[in-house]
């Protein structure tokens, strides 16, 4: 869906994969495999070009929306745990003796 939108919004603003893909540092190749969705392209790739073209990344639609979204996501991860792990079998003492 990503890839879509990044599409669509290289399209309106009448620009080519080249054009993209120059503005983001790849090349045209990369900006095929984001907007056909490629789950090997990098993550910082597809979102820079979600940045240039104005795509809303997390449902926000502009950077102060965003860094809301971010601070309120760090506030949620300080009340979590630091670390999770498997919780250790109790052994019981042998009542044998």
């Amino acid at each position: 869906m990503l890839g879509q939108q990044i599409k669509a919004g290289r399209i309106a603003r009448k620009w080519t994969a080249a054009e993209l893909a120059e503005r983001i540092g790849v090349d045209r190749r990369t900006v095929a495999a984001i907007e056909a969705g490629d789950p090997g392209v990098s993550l910082g790739n597809a979102f820079n070009a979600a940045d240039i073209l104005g795509v809303p990344l997390f449902g926000a639609e502009d950077g102060a929306e965003l860094a809301r979204l971010r601070r309120e996501g760090r506030d949620r991860l300080a009340l979590l745990p630091t670390r999770v792990g498997k919780p250790r079998k109790r052994t019981e003492p042998d009542d044998d003796f």
